[in-house]
């Protein structure tokens, strides 16, 4: 097959998975039992007939080559992307050529994939046409009266901060949750999202166990450090004003030059606030050796629309957002279908991946953590948590709460076998999230969101 049919591994699979739910049912159709007339493409793409409780099979196709990330077809019901029918067949595919030969498309697959390149190949067209502006005198005065809004909404805000301080913290245990909702409310009718979440995040932290008094206090002077740029942004460095704007929730565009690299994908992880879910995919440029952080979003109850297999690496363009220290970026145009590598990230000790998190502070006061490759580090137990210590027993991190159980530990914990690592996550005040593994030789890495 062309380099279009590399196979991906089961973890590279499994790692697109909308859920767990999806995942586990994805890896029960993962066999042959269920399918037939399964095949696939030198172009990239993958087909089968799964059985089902209907009398009729359905239909399944992916498109591995799409440039926006692997495409899929599935004639079932789910509103999921992709489903476990979808997911069985990358499964049963990455098992081998006796799963899932070279074959030619049937009919319908054809159709599919062939209407998907067409739209592809218009799209791109289209991204070459100089853009048509709409009236810029229009889009100025709906941003000043949205500004208007959001700096209204501030000035609010700021005032029930000094409320609470006032009255005393203890007041916000009595008061409960309801008075921040209201006023996350507030924020929303402001149009300040950013503001809004982290509003009803001070509503929580009055429940969340001993020494709750501080993490409100530490809260609320960030929501005031917040106010206080917004207020006077025009006083800021641009880069901040910016990152000031992206933290209130004003929409924003990636306006970087275009990057084009071989971009390794480090990890892929979802999290949902109950109206959106937000994809996180965190991407390295193998020459420019650079981060940066692809977001994507679904509505409630829908996976987003891109995703892209763990440990495999994309010829792609990136373009970044404005602002201080931000890695945000978007996927401009994919070149080729993901293929493997044998480029990791460089790494460093525990303590330099906490300097690198300070640092990183200085140009974003909001930041909640910042991706670091940790190079040498042996999974330990600490106390009633865990750690990665550096091999060389000079420091340690301690893992985040949310990773000091379940399988992300004990998949990390296994490969590491007691030697030393190299481990990709998230360094932050919490602790160190960890979202990928190498183990000691060659290898891709092991997902563990």
């Amino acid at each position: 097959m062309t380099q279009q049919g590399v196979r991906w591994t089961a973890d590279q699979v499994l790692a697109l998975a909308p859920d767990a739910a999806s995942r586990k049912a994805g890896s029960r159709l993962g066999g042959a039992g269920p399918w037939s007339e399964t095949g696939s493409s030198g172009e990239g793409t993958v087909w089968g007939l799964c059985k089902g409780s209907g009398s009729k099979p359905y239909q399944t196709v992916v498109d591995i080559a799409d440039t926006a990330g692997p495409a899929y077809k599935c004639s079932c019901p789910s509103r999921k992307f992709p489903c476990k029918h979808a997911l069985g067949l990358l499964l049963l595919w990455a098992g081998g050529d006796d799963g899932v030969p070279d074959a030619q498309a049937p009919e319908w697959a054809e159709q599919w994939i062939a209407g998907r390149r067409q739209r592809s190949e218009q799209k791109r067209t289209a991204g070459t046409a100089p853009a048509r502006s709409g009236d810029p005198e229009a889009a100025r005065r709906r941003a000043e009266k949205r500004a208007e809004r959001v700096t209204a909404g501030a000035v609010e805000l700021e005032q029930r901060l000094a409320d609470l301080l006032r009255s005393g913290l203890a007041t916000a245990e009595q008061d409960g949750y309801a008075l921040w909702e209201e006023t996350a409310a507030r924020m929303v009718d402001a149009q300040a999202p950013g503001l809004a979440a982290r509003v009803r995040e001070l509503g929580a932290i009055p429940s969340s166990g001993s020494g709750w008094p501080v993490r409100l206090l530490e809260e609320c002077a960030l929501i005031h450090l917040l106010d206080q740029g917004w207020l006077r942004r025009e006083q800021l460095p641009e880069a901040l004003a910016a990152t000031v704007r992206s933290r209130i929730g004003l929409p924003a565009a990636a306006t970087g030059p275009a990057v084009r690299d071989r971009w390794l994908v480090l990890a892929q992880y979802d999290t949902a606030d109950g109206h959106l879910t937000t994809r996180r995919i965190w991407l390295h440029g193998e020459a420019s050796e650079g981060t940066v952080l692809l977001l994507s979003y679904g509505a409630a109850g829908r996976a987003p629309a891109l995703a892209l297999p763990v440990g495999l690496a994309l010829d792609a363009e990136v373009s970044s957002y404005s602002g201080a220290g931000q890695l945000r970026a978007d996927l401009v145009e994919q070149f080729a279908p993901p293929a493997p590598t044998a480029v990791r990230p460089g790494g460093v000790s525990t303590a330099q991946a906490v300097e690198r998190y300070g640092e990183a502070l200085r140009h974003d006061p909001w930041l909640e953590s910042w991706p670091v490759t940790l190079d040498g580090v042996i999974p330990t137990p600490d106390g009633d948590g865990w750690q990665l210590a550096d091999a060389d027993g000079k420091s340690a991190l301690s893992l985040e709460a949310s990773a000091q159980s379940g399988s992300r530990l004990w998949r990390l914990v296994a490969v590491s076998g007691g030697a030393p690592v190299t481990v990709f996550g998230e360094c932050g005040h919490r602790g160190f999230t960890p979202l990928a593994v190498w183990p000691e030789g060659p290898g891709e890495p092991v997902p563990l969101c």
